[in-house]
């Protein structure tokens, strides 16, 4: 075959291809082998880089969880398991734990950098349990569930007949209560069955915490951090207030609801000038 016919036969296979008016043909065949060899367009020492960075950030985020009922269970097996949680309540976020695991209260101490002296609260979930971790008969008919759930810590006696375990608190014979308006860290106190160990969650004598960022530094002790978004209430924290004296009260703490306890209190004919044993 000569050139002429040669050039003929080509310009006939040109013509025969479908093609879009005013959009020139393109060959894509040694792109895509290219594609293909360096990995999605990125050099394959860059693609490694980038799923190492991704890897890293999730095992930096795999703690979080949200506050929902959803991961309520999986926080009561981390609780029985003996470890660290860190928690929102109405007011402040907070480490939990077991209060009858003295390994896991230890660990707690040791997170937060804090004296053993330095007593921890106790979480329940309902105000009717309180009765059964310290003394309540002395109170007015009405007292407790006017005061609670809400940002209110109650000093009572732990009595005898406490289901609290001597190890938390040794030498102190009152212990503070809460029922926090939270229903995730009442799902948690429920489903535990036994008395949640509560704190603030972050290192003694810093600020408190109203975001898991404020102590995102101390999410690796944790077994897991419940996110319940930014908290309302300021860095206040409960009022505390001591019950264990028939009749009186004292504030030991005057928190983010001193005036809303004081009048309850006073309604219920509490005078001021309870004193801590």
């Amino acid at each position: 075959m000569n050139i002429s016919a040669r050039i003929a036969e080509r310009l006939s296979l040109v013509a025969a291809r479908p093609c879009f008016r005013g959009v020139p043909e393109i060959e894509f065949v040694p792109s895509l082998k290219r594609k293909k060899k360096l990995g999605f367009g990125f050099p394959r020492k860059m693609a490694w880089s980038l799923e190492k960075c991704d890897m890293d950030v999730k095992n930096k985020l795999g703690a979080v969880r949200p506050a929902t009922k959803l991961y309520a269970e999986e926080a009561v097996e981390a609780l029985k398991a003996g470890n660290v949680i860190a928690v929102p309540t109405d007011t402040l976020y907070g480490f939990a734990c077991d209060a009858c695991s003295l390994h896991a209260v230890n660990r707690i101490y040791k997170i937060k950098g804090r004296k053993h002296t330095s007593p921890l609260a106790i979480c329940v979930g309902d105000v009717s349990d309180i009765q059964h971790f310290a003394v309540t008969d002395h109170l007015p008919h009405g007292l407790l569930d006017s005061l609670l759930p809400g940002p209110v810590t109650v000093v009572l006696s732990r009595g005898e007949a406490s289901a609290l375990e001597k190890s938390l608190n040794p030498g102190l014979d009152t212990v503070g209560i809460r029922v926090p308006d939270c229903n995730f860290m009442r799902l948690i106190a429920r489903g535990l069955g036994r008395a949640v160990a509560l704190t603030s969650a972050n290192l003694s004598g810093q600020p408190s915490s109203v975001s898991i960022k404020d102590f995102e530094n101390l999410w690796e002790h944790c077994a897991y951090v419940y996110d319940g978004g930014l908290l309302p209430s300021g860095r206040a924290g409960s009022t505390v207030v001591d019950l264990s004296r028939l009749g009186k009260y004292k504030i030991l703490r005057p928190g983010s609801a001193r005036e809303e306890t004081v009048a309850v209190l006073e309604k219920h004919c509490l005078v001021e000038g309870g004193t801590t044993t």
